[in-house]
């Protein structure tokens, strides 16, 4: 039965066209998919090949061999390699790298030699940075001090009364410095007055004197003993010398007038009284002529031979015992022990490291000092080093980037021809923060050792030339140097100066120069 189509029906109608119109557009589609996904391989290396071919055709139209560049390139017209002269200062430089210390560093070793026991070190140990000046305790070793006095000749030797030589000058120069009088320096002797000083010098560092040996101190005590005995015995012998030399006094003589006036009464009484007694008589006559030879004995000049000789030998006693006696006294006057002091050049100086320890006993190397002041050391090549000397001025580079003044103090040949120099600089004076900042650092320091005075011109050595007359000339262009060898150009004479960095100084001799010409190098 048929009827009218509906709204529906039209839409089914229609859905089912559009389904089979998209089924035919697939089927038109899937013959060449279906060739293209079982021949896969074929097909991508047909792509390659095409894309090969169109690769060497765009290298084939853009691209040239070298080759085929040389053959189709034409050579330019040859020029004149030209620079300009400039005009301002040159200077010729040696630098080198320089390491910031102390000057003069010095190994403090103490001679503990003359010590009776071990050299242990008791006090007194500085610590680094520790400034040392003139009557400084360096250390205390075995509880005496180590004094620090001006000077450049080490100790070696224990210091006593006698002894002769240029560390006794040295010595009395020191103590002059430091306000002491041990004596005229220009006497190179230690005498008496040197020793004496002895003690003074440990007074100002607050120690006492060296103790006198024992036994030099019991000799000089029997001296002074045998020295007074011996004054006694010239005394006595003395007084018997001037009593024997005077002769009898006068009580002497008149005892004996009174004996020879008894001996002639009794005599004369005799006579009187028993002069038939004749024994009597001859025995007092007798005693008459003994008393009257006294009396002429007392008359006589004294014999003072034995009184002599005895002040004699009194005296010789006195003066033997008067030498041990000096000698005792020299033996016992202060020494200064070669351990005791540590001579140093230009005080004052500063402690850089410590090897002594406390406690410990000391040996070798004590501590390591050098001088108050900053100062640089750095090498150079044996041919740098002898455009340098001492006095020169230098620049050194600051870590901050600002640069400081610096003089060469001293150079120093190596120990063999091939070894570098040794070159030492003073910084001129720094802050105590550029100090601090330079301590330890490794600088660069610039020494110009050649300078013109002020600008100059100049022009590179490659620009000079040799005349016929062997005269040194520029070449100078005046047109084009692009026109190579059909540029006007013209010679110049000159006068050569200081040459430096591939530079030298010209003035013109012949012709005019002037900053900023053009001058030939090359061709």
């Amino acid at each position: 039965m048929t009827g009218p189509i509906t709204a529906p029906d039209a839409a089914a109608d229609s859905a089912v066209g559009e389904e089979t119109a998209n089924a035919a557009r697939r089927s038109r589609w899937a013959g060449p998919g279906a060739l293209f996904r079982r021949n896969r391989p074929l097909w991508v290396t047909a792509i390659v090949a095409v894309c090969a071919l169109v690769a060497g055709l765009i290298v084939g139209r853009f691209v040239v061999s070298p080759a085929d560049a040389a053959a189709n390139t034409t050579a330019p017209a040859p020029g004149l390699v030209t620079v300009p002269v400039s005009f301002g200062p040159l200077s010729n430089d040696v630098t080198i790298r320089a390491e910031v210390g102390y000057a003069d560093p010095v190994d403090v070793q103490i001679d503990t030699a003359g010590l009776p026991g071990a050299a242990v070190v008791t006090g007194q140990v500085p610590s680094v940075g520790t400034p040392l000046s003139a009557l400084s305790v360096a250390l205390e070793v075995a509880g005496r001090p180590v004094i620090v006095l001006p000077g450049d000749l080490p100790s070696y030797r224990t210091l006593r009364y006698g002894v002769a030589g240029p560390d006794v000058v040295q010595f009395k120069w020191a103590m002059r410095t430091v306000g002491l009088d041990a004596g005229d320096p220009a006497n190179n002797v230690f005498d008496e007055q040197a020793a004496a000083s002895v003690a003074s010098l440990y007074a100002q560092v607050g120690y006492s004197a060296p103790a006198t040996d024992d036994t030099a101190t019991a000799a000089l005590r029997s001296a002074q003993t045998a020295v007074s005995s011996a004054e006694q015995g010239v005394t006595t012998a003395q007084t018997a010398f001037d009593k024997a030399r005077m002769g009898a006094s006068d009580v002497e003589k008149r005892e004996a007038d009174n004996a020879v006036s008894s001996a002639q009464r009794a005599l004369d009484q005799a006579r009187a009284q028993t002069p038939d007694d004749g024994a009597k008589i001859g025995d007092l006559q007798d005693a008459l002529d003994l008393a009257q030879l006294k009396r002429r004995q007392l008359d006589t000049a004294p014999d003072t031979g034995s009184a002599r000789s005895e002040l004699d030998a009194a005296r010789a006693r006195l003066s033997e015992a008067t030498i041990d006696l000096a000698r005792a006294r020299e033996a016992a006057l202060p020494v200064f022990p070669a351990g005791e002091v540590l001579y140093l050049t230009s005080l004052p100086r500063r402690v850089d490291s410590v090897d002594a320890r406390r406690g410990a006993e000391l040996k070798g190397v004590a501590m390591v000092v050098s001088g108050a002041t900053v100062a640089l050391s750095g090498s150079a090549s044996e041919a740098d080093a002898r455009l340098l000397k001492v006095g020169d001025k230098a620049t050194a580079d600051l870590p901050d980037g600002s640069t400081h003044a610096a003089t060469i103090t001293a150079l120093t040949p190596g120990k063999k021809s091939s070894d570098r120099w040794t070159v030492a600089l003073s910084p001129d004076p720094l802050t105590p923060d550029q100090v601090t900042a330079v301590q330890g650092q490794n600088l660069r320091v610039t020494i110009p050792v050649g300078a013109t005075q002020g600008e100059v011109l100049n022009v590179p050595l490659a620009a000079l030339s040799a005349g016929p007359g062997g005269e040194e000339r520029v070449e100078v262009v005046e047109g084009d140097p692009r026109d190579g060898d059909r540029a006007a150009t013209r010679l110049i004479t000159v006068e050569t100066g200081l040459a430096a960095d591939g530079a030298v100084e010209v003035k013109p001799i012949e012709g005019a120069l002037s900053p900023g010409d053009l001058v030939v190098v090359g061709r």
